[in-house]
Parts: structure tokens; C-alpha cells; sequence
């Protein structure tokens, strides 16, 4: 189930780029990525007993990374030893074209945490030989750290038939047999699902997902389960970040937040779904805390199946002053179920426990570094929210920060239909985008219900998609909501067509940026806005809701009815919601595959072409401040200094010698 939601946009207000804001916010830039660095505003004014308590958390946080690195493929941290040893050791011309096209190659894969494409799962194509790189291998100087055998790497590396996909998605194919992530082994799609289907059928305790933290395999031609936990897959990992995890505790803010470690430790050691509840459901309480995190195997993305999560860690300390606009949403939760567009059956009577804040980020990591989600709601699983409830968050120095880099970008005066559209988006897009981070995060997530016996894993493969479009559903519905004027949250009736044209825009073109000519729309997140944008235009046409200009040329979106866009929103969350609560597999399915996959070639390239000549990547993740301990002359830890000095190559390098695990 997805609770994540991800920034996409280039748009931003014209204010020009300043020399200070591009010293401070743009760190790389190669192929189709941009690297920026985030500040953490705050952290200074934090007591020492926090800053040694964030420290630690973010210790454990990165110790996790090669676990990542190893869900994504098998094959991925060999690859990484072997490209980050010829890319050191290199003693020719660095300024070679070959050169020059590994350490391209490097920094995609860097930023992949692997050598398939963060976002649309495709394996990187190298800008240099083969030959050449056996050239360079067989130079290592003795003792470089290297592992497997390179004739096995080479064509996982260079024959585009070998691992094309990490994550493949397309309808009427075996999806764990083609894709090449690294959580099952011998294994089809149909024997995993009879596995998990039979296991559910046996069992009476459901916990929070099945295939959580494990990965499927045939032994002596049975389907097994291989459980992440100490002393199981990937023990030498999960046992540095207990060990942070408990260094972490000694500097807890309070006993709930000593709990909360207790439990998660104890999960690692186990490796027990039920003992994962217990974490998840004291980490949802616990409301009061000023630092908080997030460690585990938790997002499934990359799984094809949605069950297993990928390692992701984010440590955080509460914004306090803007999480007054989270809390009077979360205040207000009863109100926006109550008046939600959807059947009153799928509806909560009471919506427990819903906290939202702000966040400063102070570290990303796993599954979160670089690219990073802007808003987070957990736990994931159904039953918690409704008993429990759920918390959510905004990461807004992250939003800051993507804001800075992309002023004077060029993108709005290339895309948006007229000046008078541009001039609402400057004054009112941050807001309004940071709400609807917001609203998705805090009630999206946490609204509606599945009705009695449905499996919370009905959907399947297009769980992930059609979860992401229920959320941002409700967060479009209800922007336009009077109550937010009401509530104060907004001063401008108008304010939300700001939002609303921005994300028709991007759904209908501007996201196409991600998409090589010729493929379909495989990512959830991307699907997830396509979905809603083309239902919106198709079902739109009779009133003429949304239509495709063309000028001089080029397609413009122009929105002629922004009140009937929002009836249309409502209708489809409607019908979202009813997919969801009832588990019906086989119309998610239908509005998935009609609206959600195809692209259109023209309005393809079309947008490439006018994209490229803005020279704007489309792609943006992060390198991370440096904390460094400062000590007594005993070695005892006083304190925390934090810089932002470390750039991106030498960072992820010395991530990948300081933390090796695997």
C-alpha cells in the first residue's frame, strides 16, 4: 500500500535564481538529474540531548543502505565495487570520453542505488565500451575491493536483454519472472501468490503485510520465505542499525521514544510481522515527540507484487510553527470524512488518531536518498489506521528546497497557457502545493474503510497506483472546499484552480518529461496522475472541461470550468474509494490500464522537445548535511556540528566505504 507522495514539478514563480541561492541549493547535475543540497533550519536551536539523539538515528538510518542496494539486484553491489574501483584508481586522462561516460554511469547508479533507473525502472545504458571497462579491471591495482567474477557482471551491465527491468509492471506477463529486483528466486508470479493465498487461508492473526520483509525463494522445490532480521538475510546490516538504534535510545527525549526503539529492536531480531505491529502502533501514538524517524522495510514500490518493502529511513525533528496548519487538518478529520463525495458505506464513522506535522528533515536514507518522497503517512496497514490511526507528515524543507533550485527556471512562461495563469501559480502554487501534500498525506491516506472480509491486498499490482489516486482525490476535492477559507488555510476563493492547473498540466504533459519515446507509463506515481488527468479530460469533454490548445504550434492546457473539474474529481474518488473498499480488483484494473499506461506520441514529443530546450532536468534527489560528534577528552560524546559542505560523488563514496555492510 503506498504512503508516500513524491514531488514531480519543475514550476515555479519567475523570481530570478540568485548567485547565493545556486551556491546553496545546486550540488550536481548529469544526464537526466539534478542534485540539490537541503538546509535544516533549526537543528542549532535543538538541546544537545537531541542533536546526539538525531545523530545516532541518522547512523542507523545509513547503515541500512546496502540492503537497498541489494533488494534492487543481485547483482548491484558488485557493480558498484567494481565501478567505484576503476573510477578511484583511474590514472589516465580523466577528461577521456570514457572516462568521463563512467563516471556519468557512476553517479546514475549512485543516485539509483543500483543500475536500473530510480523512477522508470529501466536499466542504465553505459556511455563507454565493454572492452574498455575490462580494460580498467583487469589495471585494478591488488587488493582493490571488488566481489564476484567479472565475466558474469559484463553483459548484466551491457546486454540490454540481461535484467531490463527492475520493477516490470506490464499487463499479460509474469511479472516476478521479468523483473530483476532482488526479492524472489526460482519463483513465479502464480506460485507466489497461491503461497500468500494459502498462508492467509491458515492463519488467523493477518499482520500488518504479508511478505513485509522477506524474500521468496524455491528450496528443495518448495516456495520458502527468507526473513531480513538479525541472524537472517542481511544480519551483518540490520545488526549495525540495532546497534545505532540502541546507542540512539540512551539519548531518547522520553520513555515512549525508548519504547519505540525497544520495539523496532526487537522486530530486527525477530523478524516477527506481529512484533512489527507493536512498533508500528507506538510509533503512530506517540504524538508529543519532537524528533521522530522512520526505519524498516516499508514501501513496495519495487516489488511488481506490492508486498515486500524496501529499506527507508528519514530522521526528522517537528516544524513547530508550521505544523499549525497540519494540526488544524488533522483537527478537522471527522468534518472532511463526513462530507467526503464517496458512499456513506465506505465511509469511517470515527477517524482515529490522525496527526499531522511539519517536518525538518535531518537525514534521507534507503529507499529515501537521494530522491526523496515531500510527504510520508504510516503505518501502511488498514487495520492499524482504523484502530490505531495514523501519522503524516511534510517534509517542507524539502519542498523549500526544491523551490529555491527551480526559480527562473523557465518552465512556467514555456508551459502555462497565459500570464494571468503564471501570475496565480507564483502567488498562490507554494501554499497550495504544500496543502495538497498535506490533505493526501493526513486524510487522504487515512480516509474511507474496505468493508468486512475484504483482503487488503485485492488490488494486487495496481494497488500502489490506485491507493495514490485515492489520496490525491481527496486532496484535490477538497483544496477548492470553502472550509479551507473557513479554517484559515487559504485567503483566496481562487487559489486552488493554482494547484488544480499545475496538476492537469502535469498529468496530461509535462510529466511525460520521465518517458522515453515509445513506453508506456509503468511507475505508480506517474500512472496515478495520469489516470486522474486523462479521466478528468475524457469525462470533461461534453462540457468541455479541459481542452488542448494549440498556439503557434504548441498544446497548452487550458481548465474552462474549474468548478465542474472538481465535481469530476469527486466522482472519481467516489468510484476509487468503492474499488478499494469492495476489493474490486477487476475495475481497478480496467481504469488502470484505459487511463493510466498509454501515451499519446505526439504530445510526447512535443513536450521532450520543448522540455530540452529549457534545459531543466526532470529528475531531482539530494546529498545530505555531515553531522561530526564533538568529544570530551575522555571520547565521550557532547555534542553534534552539522555542515553541508560534502558534495555528491565523494559523499556516496564514502557512504559506500564507511557503512559496507554486505
Amino acid at each position: 500500500m503506498a504512503s508516500l507522495a513524491i514531488t514531480v514539478s519543475s514550476c515555479s514563480g519567475s523570481q530570478p535564481k540568485s548567485e547565493a541561492d545556486d551556491m546553496d541549493y545546486t550540488v550536481d547535475r548529469f544526464a537526466d538529474i539534478e542534485v540539490l543540497r537541503y538546509r535544516v533550519p533549526g537543528f542549532e536551536e535543538l538541546t544537545p540531548q537531541q542533536r546526539i539523539y538525531i545523530y545516532y538515528l541518522t547512523e542507523a538510518a545509513i547503515a541500512g543502505r546496502d540492503m537497498l542496494w541489494d533488494q534492487n539486484g543481485r547483482y548491484n553491489l558488485a557493480i558498484r565495487d567494481l565501478i567505484e574501483g576503476v573510477y578511484a584508481n583511474y590514472d589516465g586522462d580523466r577528461e577521456d570520453s570514457d572516462f568521463k561516460a563512467l563516471e556519468t554511469y557512476l553517479k546514475q547508479i549512485e543516485f539509483a542505488n543500483g543500475i536500473h533507473h530510480h523512477y522508470s525502472m529501466d536499466k542504465f545504458t553505459p556511455g563507454f565500451s565493454q572492452e574498455w571497462l575490462e580494460a580498467q579491471a583487469k589495471a585494478l591495482p591488488e587488493g582493490t575491493l571488488v566481489r564476484g567474477d567479472y565475466a558474469e557482471l559484463m553483459p548484466v551491465i551491457f546486454d540490454p536483454t540481461v535484467m531490463p527491468k527492475r520493477v516490470n509492471q506490464a499487463a499479460g506477463q509474469d511479472l516476478v519472472v521479468t523483473s530483476a529486483c532482488n526479492l524472489y528466486d526460482g519463483v513465479t508470479q502464480a506460485e507466489v501468490e497461491r503461497y500468500y493465498d494459502a498462508l492467509k487461508d491458515t492463519t488467523d492473526l493477518t499482520p500488518v503485510s504479508w511478505g513485509l520483509n522477506t524474500r521468496v525463494v524455491k528450496e528443495n522445490g518448495k516456495v520458502v520465505e527468507q526473513v531480513y532480521k538479525v541472524g537472517g538475510v542481511y544480519s551483518p546490516s540490520i545488526e549495525r542499525v540495532v546497534a545505532n538504534l540502541e546507542k540512539a535510545a540512551e539519548y531518547a527525549e522520553n520513555d515512549t521514544q525508548r519504547d519505540i526503539i525497544a520495539k523496532l529492536v526487537s522486530y530486527y531480531r525477530s523478524g516477527s510481522l506481529k512484533e512489527f505491529d507493536d512498533y508500528s502502533i507506538a510509533w503512530a501514538e506517540d504524538t508529543d515527540s519532537r524528533v521522530d524517524f522512520i526505519n524498516g522495510f516499508i514501501e513496495d514500490y519495487g516489488d511488481p507484487l506490492g508486498m515486500t518493502g524496501a529499506y527507508e529511513s528519514i530522521v526528522n525533528f517537528k516544524n513547530l510553527e508550521a505544523s499549525k496548519r497540519t494540526e488544524t487538518i488533522a483537527a478537522n478529520a471527522d468534518w472532511f470524512e463526513a462530507n467526503s463525495p464517496t458512499d456513506p458505506r465506505f465511509k469511517k464513522d470515527k477517524v482515529k488518531g490522525v496527526s499531522a506535522k511539519v517536518i525538518t528533515a535531518a537525514i534521507l536514507a534507503g529507499d529515501s536518498y537521494p530522491a526523496t518522497p515531500i510527504g510520508i503517512n504510516l503505518p501502511n496497514a488498514n487495520w492499524i489506521r482504523a484502530a490505531h490511526g495514523s501519522k503524516s507528515v511534510t517534509l517542507e524543507n524539502i519542498t523549500d528546497a526544491y523551490d529555491k533550485a527551480a526559480r527562473g527556471n523557465g518552465f512556467n512562461e514555456e508551459f502555462v497557457i497565459d500570464p494571468e495563469t503564471i501570475a496565480l501559480m507564483e502567488k498562490y502554487g507554494a501554499i497550495t502545493d504544500n496543502l495538497h501534500t498535506d490533505l493526501h498525506e493526513c486524510l487522504g491516506h487515512g480516509s474511507g474503510k474496505l468493508l468486512p472480509g475484504v483482503d487488503p491486498g485485492a488490488l494486487k499490482a495496481h494497488g500502489s497506483t490506485l491507493e495514490e489516486t485515492r489520496a490525491d482525490l481527496f486532496a484535490l476535492y477538497y483544496l477548492a472546499d470553502p472550509k479551507l477559507l473557513e479554517l484559515g488555510l487559504l485567503d483566496n476563493p481562487d487559489a486552488y484552480k493554482a494547484e488544480y492547473y499545475k496538476y492537469i498540466l502535469n498529468g496530461l504533459m509535462t510529466q511525460l518529461t520521465r518517458i522515453e519515446p515509445g513506453k508506456d507509463v509503468e511507475e505508480a506515481h506517474m500512472r496515478n496522475r495520469q489516470l486522474i488527468a486523462a479521466w478528468a479530460y475524457e469525462h470533461g469533454k461534453a462540457d468541455n472541461v479541459i481542452e488542448l490548445v494549440k498556439r503557434d504550434g504548441k498544446t497548452y492546457i487550458q481548465i474552462n470550468d474549474y468548478e465542474k473539474l472538481r465535481d469530476l474529481f469527486g466522482q472519481l474518488l467516489a468510484e476509487i474509494q468503492r474499488i478499494k473498499s469492495e476489493g474490486d480488483y477487476a475495475a481497478g484494473e480496467a481504469l488502470v490500464e484505459q487511463y493510466a499506461v498509454k501515451v499519446d506520441p505526439a504530445i510526447h514529443n512535443e513536450v521532450l522537445e520543448r522540455y530540452a530546450a529549457l534545459d531543466v532536468a526532470p529528475y531531482k534527489g539530494f546529498v545530505n548535511p555531515v553531522y561530526t560528534p564533538v568529544m570530551d577528552k575522555d571520547g565521550n560524546i557532547t555534542d553534534v556540528t552539522i555542515s553541508y559542505e560534502e558534495d555528491y560523488l565523494p559523499q556516496v563514496m564514502r557512504y559506500s566505504r564507511d557503512y559496507r555492510t554486505l
